[in-house]
């Protein structure tokens, strides 16, 4: 089965399941995703693109604050097209993204769902289509804060809850979303972790210039802020007060 043949697929599947579920979000005319051609957009004048990745059933509103303005056009990427994103890929594989082509890259919680081995690939990605001004922010799990609790015996004791009110354990964010994996989204499945070291680190690697990482360990998570072109010191924190959850 082809690679080519996969995408179309999903692509036409994908305007299907639309059509039929009658779901608010539909892709802009200017919007494609036909295998051979590139995806290509349009923004309004003084408007920005940003890509979301792994985007989920998450939108604009759901993203950093920064990305809220009419300034931003949200671009959703997912491989999953039962979300019903822009794009249908993987994170590790952007190829229908030009080179240069988007102002900000956004993802949360999506890669812990990495190996290893694709953890650079990803980067490499995101290094590729973010234009030569443009910046990455990501979050995903802390290891440290969350392994705290491991050590102290509390692997399966609720360590926060989520805003509907269910417990989650340290199990959950090392592993993966124990319910919602036996409900069948395997998608859900963690395979990899950070600390804020290793993820400034996977962004040094793959050729990101300067970065603002931030630990929370209340939260259990990590952000950071990486641009690809150097920036001052000063203009680097500027952006960090707006796209990330800094408390001032």
């Amino acid at each position: 089965m082809s690679k080519a043949w996969v995408e179309r697929l999903c692509c036409r599947w994908l305007e299907s399941f639309k059509s039929k579920q009658g779901l608010s979000h539909t892709q802009s005319p200017d919007l494609r995703c036909d295998v051979g051609e590139v995806f290509r957009w349009k923004t309004a004048p003084g408007q920005r693109s940003f890509l979301h990745v792994g985007c989920g059933d998450s939108r604009k509103q759901d993203a950093a604050p920064g990305f809220g303005g009419e300034d931003w056009r949200e671009i959703r990427l997912d491989m999953d097209a039962t979300v019903a994103p822009d794009i249908v890929a993987s994170m590790t594989d952007m190829a229908v993204v030009p080179d240069a082509a988007v102002d900000a890259i956004y993802s949360s919680h999506n890669i812990e769902h990495l190996y290893a081995h694709e953890v650079p690939v990803a980067f490499a990605e995101f290094y590729r289509v973010l234009k030569p001004n443009g910046f990455l922010v990501i979050t995903c799990p802390d290891l440290r804060s969350i392994c705290s609790l491991v050590v102290d015996d509390k692997p399966d004791a609720p360590a926060y809850l989520t805003a509907d009110g269910e417990p989650i354990a340290p199990l959950d964010v090392l592993y993966g979303h124990r319910r919602v994996m036996a409900e069948g989204n395997l998608f859900m499945a963690h395979r990899y972790g950070f600390t804020q070291r290793t993820l400034m680190g996977a962004a040094r690697d793959a050729g990101f210039k300067i970065g603002h990482s931030l630990q929370r360990p209340a939260t259990f998570d990590l952000w950071l802020l990486a641009f690809k072109s150097e920036i001052s010191m000063d203009d680097l924190m500027r952006q960090a007060r707006v796209f990330l959850p800094i408390q001032d």
